[in-house]
């Protein structure tokens, strides 16, 4: 006889592990089923430890530059076994955190593999190859994704590698390549940058975050410069050949010239591979657009009682998406059982931040300026720069700005870009305001604390209506 639930979650990320409790929140009996490590990979090879790395850094580059503060530090050395040991801790006690939710919560939990068998009908076969057999009125797939590998050379972990190579290395590098310039690449580049190893990013698009604001992107390069990177944009790597001393690396320039360089390790940072692959998407006929599941704004499959949500979907593919969608699909489930008192509402891509956790740090959240004139908008810009705010200078961190995109017609603010120090957590107030629907009226008449960063908010908004004050 089958275990038998409402909700059954298939994956326990940031996506799964929160879909899992809001459903038990609401009343629904509820399991989740994880090969791995509870909490997914973002929890555990992602996001937090990868955030515990990068602090470690900042940290050394603060004590390496100690005495632009007036202080003194001599003979600084880091060790990269202890950095990695503390990102580990980290991941471990937040993994234990997740542990806890599940017990409090009441969440069955199948460690295994997990395979649809049937509408509503699950397999989980454990690591000592015990079969269970579970079913549920409801299924939620939240299997995430995979770093994608290049084609002419697979990820090894000694020499070439993904993140999670990247996450414990085996030793420090000495001269890096990082291929890709998205928040992953940029990320471990910046980190093995400031812990001292001679780092090259190669970007096949013209400049690096090509997903950011083109102004982000030209201010990044140019800091990431002067920090010692060596940036080639409008350039591939052709060929990689690995050896136990190192990697050969065949690169083609913007110019088409192939040139070769030798580095000790390789990060291969190019996007995502779905995790659809022998699941039993086949088996109930589930959609799919180039691997990635189709869903709509309740995170419905084409398959009645089947939901997705996360990297398994479309993109952006952020923890926080996933988590949004955790909670939207739980609701619309409980809905569907009868619940009158929840209200599920749709996902809006266009109010989803995205942050990069580099040196300099990037935030943004809608529109670029590019994005909005393409789209047919008449649009209003605002920038404010850094070195215009007294906390900024206060800080010792007066490099980066603040750029506000508007609609010239009806005010409506489009778009949000920032490059600088802890714009990770100044982007939320733009995105309250977009969630909102604020116009520049009320983040006018919005009273903003001095002296902190987010005064810069205010003045990008009053720059774009010919406002600004210190500037």
């Amino acid at each position: 006889m089958a275990d038998t639930y409402d909700v059954i979650v298939l994956g326990s990320g940031p996506g799964g592990y929160v879909a899992a409790i809001r459903a038990a929140q609401l009343g629904l009996k509820t399991a989740i089923v994880e090969r791995e490590n509870l909490g997914g990979i973002c929890l555990n090879w992602g996001c937090i430890p990868t955030k515990a790395l990068l602090r470690s850094a900042e940290i050394f580059h603060y004590m390496n530059h100690a005495k632009d503060y007036g202080l003194v530090a001599e003979k600084i050395s880091a060790d990269i076994a202890a950095v990695v040991k503390r990102s580990r801790g980290v991941a471990k006690q937040l993994n234990q955190g997740v542990t806890h939710l599940m017990k409090k919560n009441k969440i069955a939990v199948h460690m295994g593999e997990g395979v649809l068998t049937g509408k509503g009908k699950l397999s989980v076969t454990d690591k000592d190859g015990k079969k269970t057999e579970l079913s549920a009125k409801h299924i939620i797939v939240a299997t995430g994704a995979r770093a994608r590998d290049l084609p002419f050379a697979k990820t090894d972990g000694k020499r070439v590698w993904t993140y999670r190579a990247a996450m414990t290395p085996p030793e420090m590098p000495t001269k890096l390549l990082v291929i890709g310039s998205g928040a992953i690449g940029i990320e471990f580049a910046s980190f093995y940058n400031d812990m001292g190893a001679d780092v090259t990013v190669v970007e096949m698009l013209d400049r690096v975050v090509p997903v950011e604001d083109a102004d982000v992107s030209a201010f990044l390069e140019k800091a990431l410069k002067k920090q010692g990177m060596t940036i080639m944009t409008g350039a591939g790597v052709e060929k990689l050949d690995v050896s136990d001393k190192g990697v050969k690396a065949a690169i083609k320039g913007k110019d088409g010239k192939v040139v070769s360089g030798d580095f000790s390790h390789v990060i291969v940072a190019i996007g995502i591979v779905p995790n659809t692959e022998n699941i039993g998407l086949d088996t109930l006929k589930v959609e799919t657009e180039r691997g990635h599941i189709k869903t709509d704004g309740l995170c419905r499959t084409n398959v009645d009682g089947l939901w997705a949500i996360g990297d398994v979907t479309a993109p952006p593919w952020l923890a926080h998406k996933a988590s949004h969608e955790g909670v939207i699909a739980a609701e619309a489930i409980a809905q569907a059982l009868g619940n009158k008192q929840v209200h599920p509402h749709e996902m809006d891509v266009r109010n989803i931040p995205g942050c990069t956790y580099c040196h300099p740090q990037i935030a943004s959240v809608g529109l670029t300026e590019a994005k909005a004139r393409e789209a047919g908008y008449e649009v209003k810009v605002g920038t404010f720069p850094f070195i215009g705010n007294g906390k900024a200078i206060a800080l010792g961190e007066a490099e980066g700005f603040i750029k506000t995109v508007f609609d010239a017609k009806t005010g409506e603010l489009l778009g949000a870009h920032m490059i600088g120090a802890e714009v990770t957590e100044l982007i939320q107030g733009y995105t309250v305001g977009k969630t909102l629907e604020t116009t520049e009226v009320e983040l006018m008449n919005t009273v903003f604390p001095h002296p902190t960063l987010s005064e810069m908010m205010h003045e990008s908004v009053l720059a774009a209506y010919g406002r600004a004050l210190h500037i």
